[in-house]
């Protein structure tokens, strides 16, 4: 049987996870998708012509690395790409204008480093050239496109401390502008775009034990910040998107130090009523893992079963909620 065929028996076993939701029942459906080729922990996600990438990030033997994999979404088949130019891992990604951008990153282990590269890769042409460079060197920062620029928020500068830097890149310029800062300097948080506006969650403050539920929401028209709900489970190093109108919040970092256990909670929040929810668990618990939204179905790739670089993960599962 192909892994696509097994991958659809599969999802049936998985099956729909019944929880409360905020309005209504919900369902969580969990499937699974072929595994990257290399294993991967703090890489970056994007999608693009209906596919999705991972790019950078660590692998077995190497603190970073410029592997790039994209994964055909119709048939579950992954493919190599050309590399990026330079390693990194913590780097952030988004796709603006058919292009992929990655930014910042580390070049070691741990947060040692932090880079103020910026690659252009064309899904198309499968070539990378070197952009502008970030103002501020870092790793572990928010990448979001929104309102036709990319927003490079947070993260953790090259003395590892956390920031609020919030800067802006134009590509047809091929210039940065700064922008209003992160209320609460932090990396390692989740992000989403909703309606126009930056969803900043969770992340931590310095060490893995310093996670916060704090939630900023930046709208670029403005150019403000507002709190919204904090989540119910302050963590870092989750998988974030935003499928069918809910922002999710999975796994992260790290729920028990001395069992070195990692969290398995899914949270969504409902931007109409301003509620998170805790909405099950996942299959396996995991942080550091690369995760992107496509239509209704958010993509998790890799990542560590364990806390720190504990048990380095080739599994990819996609998740798809319904209300």
């Amino acid at each position: 049987m192909s892994h696509f065929a097994t991958r659809i028996a599969r999802a049936a076993g998985l099956g729909a996870l019944l929880l409360a939701g905020s309005a209504a029942a919900q369902t969580m459906d969990w499937a699974p998708e072929a595994p990257v080729p290399v294993a991967r922990s703090e890489a970056t996600a994007v999608g693009a012509d209906g596919r999705v990438y991972i790019i950078a990030g660590k692998s077995p033997g190497n603190e970073s690395s410029g592997l790039v994999h994209q994964l055909e979404t119709m048939n579950s088949e992954w493919s190599e790409k050309a590399k990026m130019p330079n390693v990194a891992s913590h780097a952030g990604g988004a796709t603006l204008g058919g292009k992929i951008y990655i930014v910042g990153g580390f070049i070691g282990d741990v947060h040692v480093g932090a880079m103020d590269r910026v690659f252009e890769y064309d899904v198309k042409a499968d070539t990378w050239r070197a952009m502008a460079p970030l103002p501020t060197p870092r790793g572990s920062p928010i990448v979001v496109a929104a309102a036709g620029k990319l927003h490079v928020i947070g993260g953790r500068d090259a003395n590892k401390k956390t920031l609020t830097a919030h800067e802006v890149f134009t590509p047809a310029t091929n210039s940065w502008t700064t922008a209003a800062p992160l209320p609460l300097a932090r990396d390692h948080a989740g992000s989403a775009v909703v309606a126009g506006k930056i969803h900043v969650f969770g992340g931590r403050t310095d060490g893995a034990a310093d996670n916060v539920g704090q939630h900023d929401v930046y709208d670029p028209r403005t150019d403000t910040w507002t709190q919204a709900a904090p989540l119910t489970v302050p963590r870092s190093a989750g998988a974030s998107g935003f499928i069918n109108g809910r922002i999710i919040y999975a796994g992260g970092e790290c729920k028990d130090a001395a069992a070195h256990t990692t969290y398995d909670e899914v949270e969504a929040y409902d931007p109409m009523t301003d509620k998170w929810t805790l909405i099950g668990k996942m299959p396996s618990g995991r942080h550091a893992a690369a995760s992107v939204a496509l239509g209704p179905v958010l993509y998790i790739i890799g990542g560590n079963s364990g806390c720190g670089g504990d048990g380095p993960l080739t599994d990819a599962q996609t998740l798809r909620i319904t209300r």
